[in-house]
């Protein structure tokens, strides 16, 4: 009734009071219509104005996520809309970082100008518990939120503690989330640490993101009634593949190894390569409690100190993990590639395996980029079968680069840490060839399978990344010409070979990073769905995850797809169950990927802060990777970043041009803009926020 009234062409906004008059409403009744109109505000079927007067969701606001900002303002980014609002700082509402609120846009703003509104109301919170550092005071405490973006200190009153004193790492439930003039309540439900003992910084980064630290009791139950090798029964029907020569090839450190290869040659350019992946799902049925635990995790997390497991490690490390030596079951995809890499056939089957030899990126390197003779001679009988892996992957990559897969070759980092946690070195993590060849058929793989089952028809998981933002492209394009160079748009798209085009001209030039980095930020990022839009990134029409089950729930999912489907099993009935669950577990996966990237981003930060805070003083080279209104961002040769102040460029003040992304002296018109070298000083650090203050010192004698 309500709704129809406000959907009525003759309404117009009212007042609780007026509405309450209009539908002849007792006065002892109206809390009773305070609350069906706050039940549709929470929907989002109505709106409210500042005055409070009640009309259609168009009326006054537009609904969106409230992502704060560590300086007290916030953005909200609205469905359908191509920029955020800005929300000043006084115009919150109380709101914090991720809740969904409604936002009243302010009319008129100027063109191209970021539109600016005010929070309404606040129609659903999203942290009922903070991560935090504990301050006490007399007789009551407040915790600093870990999470910059949560910019309000929770008061916890007298008693409400759990006994926590000053510099304990805290977990505190949110009892009032207070207001405009009133900071958020809460009490302490967990004291994980004090913020100075081992390991306390790294758990608290686990609590705030909501990792799980331990497989609850009924899956390690199932785990541990896992058997430790193959049952002669399992090989029954399984093409066996035990006589290939076979090998994994991975880190050194790596424990859980879930693709293995083989490969062979016949004539002038006829390859047959074979992609071995762990039949994971022989052990994780469907429904069962590691299943459920599995999409739940959606992925393991790589800390820098430890690996959170998508299974436990009786699977991941044991019967799942493709062991020298031993008989494995495996899900095979098994491809006949001619000379423009082309794959002419393939054969997708479940395979028995047993792996040869279990070798190393740097192991493989050896042989076929430095030709060691020690390491040659070591693994002598599978020295040509690595040159012939090294040809047919540069192969393929050639291809990928004909058609415009673009290769953003940005350096990792590896933190290497000593037995109390703390950092000791940072080196920059390189990709060498024996990575390459790996990365190289594993696509193969991920594009073969996912061409067979798009064409199928059948319900499937697909790993898509979409064309850029027509907008952000735009804003590249103009930017770009500053230096002379452009890209083409076709119907106002960018094809990825343009990109590639444009990463291969700037290649070596002064502005390679800047470029690099502006190009990069204006992609979209990947996800996963069950609809086949193709990789953008790649250059791919078809493209999947098939190849890691053990670490990633999406592979899992569509191993089980493919062995129903291999067994003739995919009827009406079981097409019918996979259309009605995929896409939930992709939109599951692909959130369940963003926070373990965001966990794994903010353990590196910590450790790399910790680490510069014992080099305060030292001075380095670098290069400006962000420019902002409130400073630059340099980047060091070993990853590092920290934050030169504004406030801190001394000799001229300094205006930010947001269209060139430099800041110009206003007197002197000394300009710093992206990918300029820059000599640094460490001038400090701070813990709490993760961060890292340089000053700029040119001219000062190296360390």
């Amino acid at each position: 009734m309500l709704t129809e009234l406000f959907q009525d062409k003759a309404y117009t906004p009212m007042k609780l009071k007026e509405l309450a008059i209009l539908l002849d409403v007792p006065k002892d009744q109206r809390d009773e219509l305070k609350q069906v109109l706050d039940t549709l505000l929470a929907e989002g079927k109505i709106s409210v104005s500042k005055k409070g007067k009640y009309g259609r969701p168009r009326d006054f606001s537009l609904t969106g996520i409230f992502t704060g900002h560590p300086r007290g303002f916030g953005f909200v980014s609205v469905e359908g809309l191509e920029q955020d609002i800005f929300i000043p700082a006084e115009k919150t509402a109380g709101a914090m970082h991720g809740d969904k609120v409604q936002v009243a846009a302010e009319e008129g703003r100027a063109q191209g100008r970021r539109p600016e509104g005010a929070v309404v109301r606040i129609l659903e919170r999203a942290n009922d518990t903070v991560i935090g550092y504990y301050q006490k005071n007399k007789s009551f405490g407040f915790v600093l939120p870990d999470n910059q973006k949560l910019t309000q200190d929770i008061f916890i009153p007298q008693g409400k503690d759990m006994g926590a004193v000053t510099g304990h790492k805290v977990v505190a439930k949110i009892t009032d989330f207070g207001g405009e003039r009133k900071k958020p309540e809460g009490r302490i439900t967990e004291i994980i640490g004090h913020v100075n003992d081992p390991g306390t910084d790294i758990l608290s980064i686990i609590k705030a993101y909501g990792l799980p630290e331990e497989f609850p009791p009924e899956v390690m139950r199932q785990a541990s009634l896992t058997a430790g090798e193959v049952d002669e029964r399992e090989k029954a029907g399984r093409l066996d593949l035990r006589e290939l020569p076979t090998v994994t090839i991975d880190g050194e450190d790596a424990k859980d190894l879930d693709d293995a290869v083989t490969i062979s040659k016949e004539g002038e350019d006829h390859y047959t390569l074979g992609v071995h992946i762990a039949d994971v799902t022989h052990y994780v049925r469907e429904g069962s409690p590691l299943d459920e635990e599995a999409l739940k995790r959606g992925t393991s997390v790589y800390l820098v100190d430890r690996v959170i497991p998508m299974l436990p490690h009786k699977l991941s490390n044991g019967i799942c993990s493709l062991n020298a030596g031993e008989d494995r079951l495996a899900l095979s995809c098994i491809m006949e590639i001619d000379g423009r890499g082309m794959v002419m056939g393939h054969q997708i089957a479940e395979t028995v395996i047993r792996v040869d030899r279990r070798m190393t990126y740097t192991a493989v390197n050896a042989i076929i980029t430095d030709q060691d003779p020690e390491t040659m001679r070591e693994y002598e009988e599978f020295v040509p079968m690595f040159h012939l892996m090294k040809e047919l992957a540069e192969i393929l990559r050639a291809r990928r680069r004909q058609r415009g897969s673009i290769d953003f070759d940005f350096p990792e980092s590896k933190i290497l840490l000593d037995d109390k946690g703390k950092p000791v070195d940072i080196k920059p993590y390189e990709r060498n060839a024996a990575t390459r060849i790996i990365e190289d058929f594993m696509l193969m793989a991920n594009e073969t399978v996912a061409e067979n089952y798009f064409w199928q028809e059948l319900p499937f998981v697909y790993r898509t990344h979409d064309y850029p933002d027509p907008e952000k492209m735009k804003r590249l394009g103009t930017f770009i010409n500053n230096f002379g160079y452009s890209i083409r748009t076709q119907n106002g798209e960018v094809h990825p070979k343009e990109i590639q085009k444009l990463l291969d001209r700037i290649e070596g030039t002064p502005e390679e990073a800047l470029i690099s980095r502006l190009t990069l930020r204006s992609m979209r990022q990947a996800k996963y769905t069950t609809i086949c839009t193709g990789h953008y990134g790649l250059a791919a029409n078809y493209y999947t995850h098939f190849t890691s089950p053990i670490r990633r729930y999406p592979d899992l999912q569509i191993h089980r797809i493919i062995k129903e489907s291999l067994r003739g099993g995919l009827g009406e009935k079981r097409i019918s169950h996979y259309d009605r669950i995929l896409p939930q577990v992709a939109v599951q996966c692909s959130a369940m990927e963003r926070r373990a990237d965001e966990a794994e981003r903010e353990t590196d930060k910590l450790k790399k802060c910790e680490y510069m805070s014992a080099r305060i003083g030292k001075t380095y080279e670098g290069v400006i990777s962000g420019v902002t209104g409130w400073g630059l961002y340099v980047e060091l040769p070993n990853t590092v970043e920290g934050l030169i102040r504004v406030s801190e460029l001394k000799g001229d003040y300094y205006i930010f041009d947001e269209e060139k992304l430099e800041l110009a002296g206003e007197t002197t018109n000394t300009r710093y803009k992206l990918g300029q070298k820059v000599k640094i000083l460490v001038a400090g650090t701070d813990r709490m926020t993760r961060t890292v203050d340089f000053a700029l010192c040119e001219g000062l004698p190296d360390n």
